[in-house]
Formats: structure tokens, sequence, C-alpha cells
């Protein structure tokens, strides 16, 4: 009797202390790596960012990573006032960011788009004849195009409506690189972010903008978001689109042209991160290291391009101190 009060006594307390160790103690990883992660920028790469983050979470899942798009401009405004840990950046970096210890890692690739409403009442001639170079210029830089008709070369008057970004970011930086523009130079109604741009151009029948190609497709389904259809780009500016510059049924044919260069990079371009110097938490080199090495192979099923992996490497070399 007193054997097995002993034996009881010894198995309530090691319950106890088990229990008292779960709630003072909090799990770890077996690396113990937790923290937080701040990403803030260019709504090019959200969709590909929230993917990392879900999968990086599964090895580390007492990283909180925190994620916020509101365009290239804010992000590398967030990074380097260290608002955020990690910015996210869809265009070129400047030579006076890196000055102020702009540290960028090329992660990805994809494009800015020409789109137009589905039901556009001049969508066959539009297909046919595309959007050069020069008509973009016509439209967004010169503002000299004022009827679908006179950027078709075509009888009629149907009105154009034109719409550019607001806020500052890298696929309306993108898209004037095209043509020799900057962002501040672009013509057209101003829209605040890509889904807006996108929704703008859903409701207006006559409309004419760009977005990232995450928001001209669906991702499930890979075709065109409803509403939304994209001007094929004139890439030999012939006057007619050509059967191998037309592969924008799915988002799969337009990865696979812009990976083998039949669309044209600007306004294709590379996709960065950018740190504020070599960042000094464990949690954001490890988040970055992930990214730069494991988490590219979601980069294809999300809709977005490998880079080679000597970029890739270079990305991994500046993370060294």
């Amino acid at each position: 009797m007193i054997k097995k009060k002993i034996v009881l006594s010894i198995t309530l307390i090691s319950i106890l202390l088990t229990s008292v160790g779960c709630g003072s103690k909090p799990k770890r990883t077996k690396d113990g790596l937790n923290g937080e992660i701040t990403i803030s920028g260019a709504f090019a790469l959200y969709p590909l960012v929230v993917k990392w983050a879900e999968e990086f979470n599964k090895i580390h899942p007492h990283v909180k990573i925190d994620i916020s798009a509101g365009g290239a401009g804010k992000g590398m405004t967030d990074v380097l006032c260290n608002m955020a840990d990690i910015g996210m950046v869809s265009r070129d970096i400047y030579p006076s960011e890196v000055e102020k210890g702009a540290l960028a890692f090329a992660v990805a690739k994809d494009a800015v788009v020409p789109t137009i409403n589905a039901e556009n009442p001049l969508m066959e001639d539009i297909m046919k004849i595309g959007l050069s170079r020069d008509g973009a210029i016509n439209l967004w830089l010169k503002n000299n195009v004022k009827t679908w008709e006179e950027l078709l070369g075509t009888k009629g008057n149907t009105a154009m409506h034109l719409y550019t970004r607001s806020d500052a970011c890298g696929a309306a930086e993108t898209w004037g690189a095209w043509f020799g523009a900057k962002q501040e130079d672009l013509e057209g109604v101003a829209v605040f972010g890509d889904p807006g741009l996108a929704q703008a151009i859903q409701k207006d029948k006559l409309g004419i903008g760009y977005n990232n190609l995450s928001y001209a497709y669906d991702e499930k389904s890979r075709k065109l978001n409803p509403g939304i259809a994209i001007i094929p780009i004139d890439v030999n500016s012939n006057g007619m689109i050509d059967t191998n510059e037309f592969f924008y049924d799915t988002k799969d044919e337009i990865i696979a042209a812009i990976a083998d260069g039949r669309y044209p990079s600007p306004p294709a371009r590379e996709l960065f991160l950018v740190t504020n110097n070599i960042p000094k938490k464990t949690e954001v080199k490890a988040f970055l290291e992930y990214v730069l090495t494991e988490g590219q192979k979601f980069n294809i099923p999300v809709g977005y391009i490998n880079l080679p992996e000597e970029i890739l490497d270079n990305g991994l070399e500046l993370l060294k101190d």
C-alpha cells in the first residue's frame, strides 16, 4: 500500500513538472529559430513572398512574418528607415538607394503587361494589331491618342480611357522603362495599387492600363482574370501580331515567353528583396537564405520565373558578414 502511494506521488509530480515546463517555456524548433520579420513593398512580389512565408513557417513555426503590399517605393522607404526588415522592390535599385545602405537580392522574374477590358468593342482589331513601343509612347508619354481608332490606325471615334498608377511602384517604373520614360512622366488617370488598376480596367470597357502578371491572371486556373484581356505586344513593330508574338492565353504560356526572351525586357524585369545593409537578425538571414535556395522551387508554381544559379549564389554571398 505504501509502495503504491509513493509511485502515485511520483507520477503526479512528473505530470505537474511536465505541465509547468510546457507553460513556462515556448516550444522551439531544433535550431531554436524564433522572432519576427516585417516585409513591405511591391504588389508584384506579394503573392510569391506570401507563399515563401507559408512554407518557411512549416520549418520554423515560431518565426512570425508580417507582410504588407504598398508599392515598391514604400517597400524601399520602409526598409531604409528601418520600418521593415525586408523591402519588396519590383524595379532596378537606384545608385542613391545603394549609397543609403540598400542591399538587393534578386529572387525571381516576372513582367508588366498592357491590360484592357475583355469586352472592348474593338477587340478583334486590337488582337490583330497589338501595341507597339511607339503606340505606348503616344499613349502614356505624349498623350496624343484619344480614341481607339487612332491607336489602331482605323476609322472611327471610340473614346479611349488611359490609366496609370498613383503610388510609387515598380510596375509603372518598369512600364515606362520599356519606352524610355519614368513613372512621373506617365499620363493617365492615376489609380492606387495593382489590384485597384485591375479593377478599374474590369469596370471600364474602353479602358487601357498595365498590370503585374499576378494581377492579370487567376492563380489557380492560370487563365486571365474575369474582365481582363492583354494587348499583345508588337515586338518587331511590323503593324501586326505574328504567331510567335501571341502567348497570352494562359499564365504558363507567357511565363515561357518571358523565360525564353520572346516577351521583351523591360517590361519583363527582375524582382528584389532588399535589406538595409547585411541583416543582423538571425531569422531575417534564415528567411533570405531559404528564398535563395529551397524557396526557389515555388517560383514557377506560383507564376514567376526562376533566375540563373549564379545570380542566386551572388545573393547568398551578400549575406556573409
